[in-house]
């Protein structure tokens, strides 16, 4: 048998899928490839917010950073104007404080003057003789400087602190209307020496001595109840002696203690000897006013001083 020729055609059916199957693959490639695009484009315009922000932002930093500079030049000016102020503030304060010092030193220097103008009077009056019953003469004024050992009580409270200068410059003052004694002891309001190695014993009244110890009372400073009494007994206990002649200076503004004639008796009888009725020692006062002042120490010293031969004087 004669075998018949196969025609070849080559747009069979294998030619059409393997054509169908190639223009599938395009267009899934198309399809595929056309979403990264509008990726790519919305990642492009993102990028570009992105930097308009970031441009915005440091902006923004340069405007903050530029208030901040400003901020800083004018804090440094309210500063250094402060110092000025704080400078100037300072240099009238100290021209205040001296103003004030020298007001005081002229009060002291006028009070001193006052003090040694009785002191002088009192020198030139004769002195009266003795009664029978050694009542002190009333008329006489001033402050007899004829004791050989002399003791100054004064008041370190608070207050005396703040007219110290003057306080100061009236024990000068009473020092120097002493020109010259055999031992000298300065005690605060409660007893205790000023030199704690002179505790119980005199001074010896020496140029020297006297020059440090005014240096050193000018910037004394102990504690106080304000009441002399304490001191007057310690200075009675162990300074006044009977074969001695001592005269007791207190200074102070004011008496915190509840009574007067109980502790006025107890003093005249301690400063009294047993037997012959003499004072140990002469009891003076020097008041003082100041912010705490009362009139119970101008009170209690008068009549102290009235009945131990002492006299008392109430600065202005």
């Amino acid at each position: 048998m004669r075998k018949r020729k196969r025609e070849f055609d080559i747009f069979n059916l294998s030619f059409l899928d393997i054509i169908s199957c190639g223009f599938g693959a395009v267009v899934m490639l198309i399809l595929i490839a056309k979403p990264q695009d509008d990726i790519a484009i919305a990642g492009k315009n993102q990028v570009q917010d992105l930097l308009r922000n970031l441009l915005g932002l440091e902006n923004s930093v340069t405007e903050i950073k530029q208030s901040l500079d400003a901020q800083l030049v004018r804090a440094e000016e309210l500063r250094t104007g402060n110092a000025s102020l704080a400078q100037l503030s300072a240099s009238l304060k100290a021209e205040a404080e001296k103003q004030k010092r020298a007001r005081e030193d002229l009060e002291g220097s006028l009070e001193g003057l006052s003090l040694v103008e009785s002191t002088l009077k009192q020198a030139s009056t004769p002195t009266p003789k003795p009664t029978r019953n050694n009542e002190r003469d009333e008329e006489v004024g001033g402050i007899p400087v004829d004791s050989d050992y002399v003791v100054f009580i004064v008041d370190t409270s608070g207050s005396m602190q703040q007219i110290w200068r003057r306080v100061s410059a009236q024990v000068i003052n009473v020092l120097n209307i002493h020109p010259e004694v055999k031992g000298f002891q300065i005690l605060n309001d409660m007893g205790k020496s000023i030199i704690s190695g002179y505790e119980g014993k005199w001074m010896p009244d020496t140029p020297a001595r006297r020059n440090s110890v005014i240096k050193l009372f000018n910037s004394w400073s102990d504690y106080s109840n304000s009441s002399p009494v304490e001191g007057i007994e310690v200075a009675l206990q162990r300074y006044a002696k009977p074969d001695i002649t001592t005269s007791i200076y207190v200074f102070g503004d004011d008496y915190t203690g509840s009574s007067y004639d109980p502790v006025i008796e107890r003093l005249t009888k301690q400063n009294s000897l047993p037997g012959s009725g003499q004072r140990r020692a002469k009891i003076h006062g020097v008041g003082f006013y100041s912010m705490g002042t009362t009139d119970h120490f101008g009170i209690l010293m008068r009549e102290l001083t009235k009945r131990n031969g002492g006299t008392y004087l109430a600065l202005p």
